[in-house]
């Protein structure tokens, strides 16, 4: 039992082509389970679902160019690495994703089939798991809404506005205030929380008749990229 954790690549000076063709073909699979693992409940592009399918062969065949030495092939793989934080913002999610295919890709250039297979299985049921409990999701109340509303330039948004979100909203604070129209309006932003969403038309129509019926407007609030 013990023999299936040995490395079948039996000296690192030589791989046989049958070695050779065995791990890049166990990579291939490996990789796209993990691609198929990621694409299963994340948001994806469909160059970054082949990358992940390939990155392990890819890194598989730096090892094995260099003859087992783990330090020169993870500097070449690391460079390899940098080509996609360098060509567009990755997520913290993508970055993890990105490590885990190669971590599999060097375990199979050294011929650690066993061992790759275990580590892809088991970061990716852990990836699975998070997910469905929404491990780390940010717990942004429901009710957070951004108020966007256009007001003429001789309305107090200060007793007009402010007041009457107070009666809708437990929190209220206004983010910016910008003039628009020659000067002879403004457009102010609010981050709320409502009482009631039921109420939103309710509130947009008292809004309204406060600001002689010009734009308003109720959004979600924008939550940022998981990045680093």
């Amino acid at each position: 039992m013990s023999d299936i954790f040995d490395s079948i690549i039996s000296t690192a000076d030589a791989i046989s082509p049958v070695e050779f063709l065995i791990c890049i073909g166990f990579a291939i699979v490996v990789g796209f389970v993990i691609s198929l693992m990621y694409i299963y409940r994340n948001s994806h592009s469909d160059s970054f679902a082949l990358t992940v399918a390939l990155l392990p062969a890819i890194v598989s065949v730096v090892i094995m160019v260099v003859s087992g030495d783990i330090g020169a092939g993870i500097a070449i793989a690391g460079a390899f690495s940098l080509v996609r934080f360098r060509s567009a913002p990755a997520s913290a999610k993508e970055i993890a994703i990105i490590f885990l295919a190669m971590a599999t890709g060097l375990l199979i250039g050294m011929g650690f089939l066993a061992y790759a297979a275990m580590f892809a299985a088991i970061v990716s049921l852990v990836i699975i798991a998070a997910t469905y409990m929404n491990f780390g999701k940010s717990r942004t109340k429901s009710a957070d809404r951004e108020v966007r509303i256009t007001i003429p330039e001789d309305l107090d948004y200060n007793s007009e506005i402010e007041t009457l979100l107070s009666e809708y909203t437990s929190s209220c604070e206004l983010v910016s205030v910008k003039s628009t129209n020659m000067g002879s309006m403004f457009k102010l932003s609010y981050k709320v929380t409502m009482n009631d969403e039921r109420q939103q038309k309710e509130l947009i129509d008292k809004i309204r008749a406060r600001n002689g019926n010009l734009e308003v407007a109720i959004l979600h609030q924008e939550t940022e990229r998981g990045g680093l």
